[in-house]
């Protein structure tokens, strides 16, 4: 099981970047212990050394699920300020999320697509009225379906609705993958301060 788990400082102060550092030991720490492991995928460091203002982490082995979800919601640690000694505040918020990080390429294959001549109207000549020429493709996995009558051979429109097909799974793809993206990064706005679903302490 691989779960990954996104935290944030969000849009908070140095202290929030210098907690999550602090909850992210602390996370690796407990994972450590349910024999489970770890990996950093991707990190956005603090102004400060040491610090972060965001961290992937890759969580892997049995009970992953679980443990993340131990680890899910607005993240709180408790300590006074290291940069401010003046300010009397001492929670710090973080906020974790589970988040897909990519998804499943899906491999184009011919043998996927179910093709059929069809006869199609309209203009172009009797050739195209009395003969099936046209072609009505259907990618199995995806649903997606083409029709092509551009050219008078079958032949060449089944191979132009072949084309076709590739192009719009290769650009549903990316649209899928922007989506992720859009998802992850609207993590960083989605944090609450207060009410913590976990609170942690030197």
């Amino acid at each position: 099981m691989i779960v990954h788990l996104l935290l944030s400082a969000g849009r908070g102060p140095q202290e929030c970047a210098w907690a999550l550092a602090r909850l992210l030991g602390r996370l690796e720490a407990d994972a450590t212990r349910q024999d489970l492991r770890t990996h950093r995928v991707q990190t956005v460091p603090g102004d400060r050394p040491g610090t972060y203002r965001s961290v992937l982490v890759q969580i892997t082995g049995v009970g992953a699920e679980p443990f993340a979800a131990s680890w899910t919601g607005t993240l709180c640690w408790q300590a006074p300020s290291p940069y401010r000694t003046s300010t009397g505040r001492k929670n710090w918020y973080v906020i974790a999320q589970p988040c897909q990080v990519d998804i499943p390429r899906a491999r184009f294959a011919e043998a996927d697509v179910d093709i059929v001549a069809c006869r199609t109207g309209g203009p172009g000549g009797q050739h195209r009225n009395k003969v099936s020429t046209a072609v009505r493709a259907t990618h199995r996995p995806s649903g997606i379906v083409v029709v092509v009558d551009s050219e008078r051979q079958l032949s060449l429109n089944r191979r132009i609705a072949m084309q076709l097909l590739r192009q719009r799974i290769e650009h549903g793809e990316e649209a899928a993958e922007r989506a992720v993206t859009t998802a992850r990064w609207r993590i960083h706005d989605e944090l609450v301060r207060g009410n913590p679903t976990r609170i942690e302490r030197p």
